[in-house]
């Protein structure tokens, strides 16, 4: 006779954590995520804190995570990039390029790489803004490199074309190659770093100045300036190491690089900002809300009084790697 088994039913499993992503430098999976960040917060604080829209995020989107890589580098997935509409109203708005300008002769990244620069280099600079850096390195044969070049009567020369279009046609043209507050802002930025490197010639020098974590700019919450869709990566000398040897260059130097007047504001908001720290980076409430407001206030009129403060923490990292040849 015919017989019949049967399983008792059984309790449903518990569902698996969605996999960490993978660090965007060494494709290892991340440590850990270190918060949650809303896309509708996200996107509100742009809209009535910037006064732009920070497209193409927007506040339908699902949540974005921060996230830590093995190696050091805080970044954001899934990575959002600020697009030309998002950077044309950004930058018109608060004339940030205007400002970076304006201090670029007492700017630290610029300083440390015109020292490095040999009379008859050849430099490029990748993302230059209006070419700020040329003024530092007249000994050289200098190309800037700028999707949306500021361009200015009597400014250096000025490409507006991808590091990957320049590759093709200028590899191996270049003894330095520079990208100063570039590799944060893009989802790939060993892709960026590996493009730059194909302009270098054999024995040439790539510099990379990047936000450094911790530091001022992740001292207090909601700061705009450090989060997506600008900055999608936070950089540690461990991460410039690893991109360093993804790349299979020589280092020359790793280390930050010290405050100039320019990040005065950021330094005195860093001190001033009434909020307890450390927390989240993004915050919700009109406490939080207020707090960043009045020690942006008082920052500005701080910077504009006393300058940058005595005992100025670092705000950047900069790399410097040797091209094998």
């Amino acid at each position: 006779m015919a017989t019949s088994t049967s399983t008792a039913p059984t309790a449903a499993e518990p569902a698996l954590p969605p996999p960490l992503p993978a660090c965007p430098i060494t494709g290892e999976a991340a440590a850990e995520r270190l918060e949650a960040v809303s896309s509708k917060l996200l996107t509100d604080l742009w809209r009535f804190g910037a006064g732009v829209a920070p497209t193409p995020l927007h506040r339908g989107a699902g949540p974005l995570g921060l996230y830590r890589s093995p190696c050091g580098l805080r970044f954001f997935h899934p990575a959002i990039p600020g697009d030309a509409a998002f950077y044309g109203a950004f930058y018109g708005r608060h004339r940030a390029r205007e400002y970076f300008s304006a201090h670029a002769a007492e700017r630290g990244d610029f300083r440390a790489a015109a020292a490095l620069v040999r009379p008859g280099d050849r430099v490029l600079d990748v993302g230059c803004g209006d070419g700020g850096f040329a003024a530092l390195v007249p000994q050289a044969a200098y190309q800037g490199l700028d999707l949306h070049p500021l361009r200015r009567p009597g400014g250096p020369p000025i490409l507006a074309e991808t590091i990957e279009a320049h590759a093709e046609s200028h590899p191996a043209a270049y003894d330095l190659v520079a990208g100063f507050q570039v590799l944060e802002h893009v989802a790939d930025p060993l892709a960026l770093a590996r493009a730059m490197l194909r302009c270098l010639a054999p024995g040439g020098l790539l510099v990379a100045a990047m936000p450094l974590h911790p530091s001022p700019l992740t001292a207090f919450p909601n700061n705009l300036l450090n989060l997506p869709p600008h900055h999608l990566s936070w950089w540690t000398e461990g991460a410039c190491a690893a991109l360093c040897e993804a790349l299979g260059l020589e280092p020359v130097s790793i280390g930050p690089v010290p405050s100039s007047r320019m990040h005065a504001r950021m330094q005195w908001m860093a001190r001033l900002c009434p909020l307890p720290r450390p927390g989240r980076h993004v915050r919700r409430g009109w406490l939080t809300l207020a707090a960043v407001w009045l020690g942006f206030k008082a920052a500005g009129l701080a910077a504009a009084v006393a300058g940058l403060p005595r005992g100025a923490a670092p705000i950047d990292v900069m790399l410097v790697a040797r091209r094998p040849g």
